[in-house]
């Protein structure tokens, strides 16, 4: 008789790991033997609605030499502009139009964004595949009422679901960007930087424009390798391939698909707003430093048993706001304030995103900061809002409903006036913040910026619009110009004559008439100027 003995635990659990382990290396076999091709992705297949899409990923060299932009599909091959890559907009085009016209000055900026950016990333391009068959209105692939008998995509699954295989993206296959034409710019670019070590730079309708940037230049000042920008090449770049045409479909029916698709991708797409991309900034040296100052210094960080004090999000204050103030203008105002001492917190090109300083300066920049608010929170006006004061009853003007004092401090323009005039007196006339504020103190305790709805104060017509009743944005630049002049910080006469001329037209109400600062009706160059503090 046999006895039949089963296998140890032990030795059972070592063969399914056996087993797994050769599975594994023949899957890895059976991948490389297949994606050694340079004809075939690997992809998965998607579906959304009736939208068929296949989802994989290449280099960025792959992408740069593959894929053309959406305005170089052979629809639009009669209205093409080959200098801009752009469709010549006209009467028989702009309904077949699929894309918003391409801005070739963000070129350079983002091929600098990924060689000289560590942490770049862009997100993943949609692209449409048409095959060889789909501009042949004799093709075989369509039957005798012009519908597509097969998908331009040609894919071959690897699995039972049919989710997982390869695409065909052989060299009969046209690949045109569909969401992502910008990032295929930038992308192009720096290919090209790294093939000929030069780029470059554009206007926006791709005129040449500015000295060329080079590999040696990138080197110096970003402080990268030779070695590290040839790698770019080989990175990978998240791509999504929808087919020109699917199984059923006409030709028309196809194109307007694809421009349904391009419109609902831009639709569902909001943008961040300059307060949201602030608040989210973690380069841009002025950003950190305006979030640090909003969510530490008493004069702004929330507390308990009051309101916030800033908004986070939106650019503007309404009148019945409770905030004090925006976490955008605190970004301006920490540009305009540090950027005397740390210029090179901005980046050298509009566009370039800023490097992050190193920590110790963002610590004296803090430092900095936080010195000019302390000062602030002094003012008599920011004094009341520890005694009971909202800042609606603050910020209103009185005309508006339940009234108010029409103080300018609660304005994020009017803060911002304020700051720009200061940062001038402090890094530029060598005037000091003890000096400065000992004026203010006195002026603010006087009602100085107060009732700028009123004709009396220098702010009328400056930051307030007498017309419309309501704040003038517009007037920053004046206002703080009046600011360093009452500060004592206009001392050239030319310039006090110019200051007198645009506070006059600021103020005037007719042809060759003003109102003084008595609020009294005058000949516009008997309008003058406020006195000094």
């Amino acid at each position: 008789m046999v006895i039949k003995t089963e296998n140890h635990p032990n030795d059972l659990a070592k063969q399914i790991l056996e087993q797994e382990s050769r599975d594994r290396q023949a899957l890895a076999l059976l991948l490389d033997r297949h994606l050694a091709r340079n004809d075939q992705i690997l992809v998965q297949k998607t579906h959304m609605g009736t939208t068929e899409a296949f989802i994989g990923s290449v280099t960025l060299e792959w992408l740069a030499i593959r894929v053309r932009y959406a305005s170089q599909l052979p629809l639009f091959q009669q209205k093409f502009d080959q200098q801009t890559n752009n469709i010549v907009r006209d009467a028989d085009t702009i309904e077949a139009l699929q894309q918003r016209p391409l801005d070739w000055s963000r070129q350079a900026a983002l091929a600098q964004y990924l060689a000289a950016r560590k942490t770049h990333k862009f997100p993943p391009v949609l692209v449409v595949l048409s095959s060889g068959w789909v501009d042949n209105a004799q093709a075989a692939q369509w039957d005798k009422n012009q519908r597509a008998r097969q998908s331009a995509a040609e894919f071959t699954s690897l699995d039972k679901d049919r989710t997982v295989g390869l695409l065909d993206v052989s060299d009969h296959v046209s690949i045109f960007a569909l969401d992502g034409q910008h990032r295929l710019m930038g992308i192009q670019a720096l290919m090209e930087l790294i093939k000929i070590g030069t780029l470059q730079k554009y206007s926006k309708g791709k005129k040449p424009i500015g000295s060329l940037i080079t590999v040696d230049d990138l080197i110096e000042e970003y402080h990268i390798s030779p070695g590290y920008l040839q790698s770019l090449a080989t990175e990978k770049i998240g791509i999504e391939f929808i087919p020109a045409v699917v199984q059923g479909e006409t030709r028309e029916e196809a194109r307007r698909r694809i421009r349904s698709i391009f419109a609902h991708v831009n639709l569902m797409a909001v943008r961040l707003s300059k307060g949201q991309l602030a608040l989210l900034n973690e380069d841009d040296g002025f950003s950190i430093v305006a979030r640090k100052i909003a969510m530490t210094h008493p004069l702004l960080r929330e507390m308990e048993n009051r309101n916030p004090r800033v908004n986070w999000d939106s650019a503007t204050v309404s009148a019945k706001s409770t905030v004090l103030t925006t976490l955008q203008a605190l970004k301006h105002i920490s540009e305009l304030y540090l950027g005397y001492q740390f210029c090179h917190w901005k980046p050298c090109e509009k566009g370039l995103i800023p490097m992050r300083p190193e920590d110790e300066e963002l610590e004296m920049g803090t430092k900095t900061l936080t010195e000019l608010f302390d000062y602030l929170a002094s003012l008599p006006s920011y004094q009341k809002l520890d005694h009971g004061k909202e800042t609606p009853q603050l910020r209103r003007f009185n005309h508006e409903r339940g009234g108010g004092e029409g103080n300018m401090l609660f304005r994020p323009v009017g803060q911002i006036a304020l700051v720009q005039a200061l940062a001038i007196l402090v890094f530029n006339k060598d005037f000091s913040l003890k000096t400065i504020f000992e004026k203010l103190q006195k002026y603010d305790g006087s009602g100085g910026f107060s009732q700028i709805d009123h004709p009396q104060s220098p702010w009328y017509g400056i930051l307030y619009d007498p017309n419309r009743k309501r704040v003038l944005v517009s007037g920053r630049e004046l206002a703080s110009k009046v600011m360093l002049y009452l500060l004592g910080g206009v001392t050239e006469r030319m310039e006090r004559a110019q200051l007198r001329i645009a506070v006059a037209n600021a103020r005037s109400v007719g042809k060759d008439q003003g109102i003084s600062f008595e609020g009294k009706f005058v000949k516009l160059k008997e309008v003058g100027l406020p006195p000094q503090l």
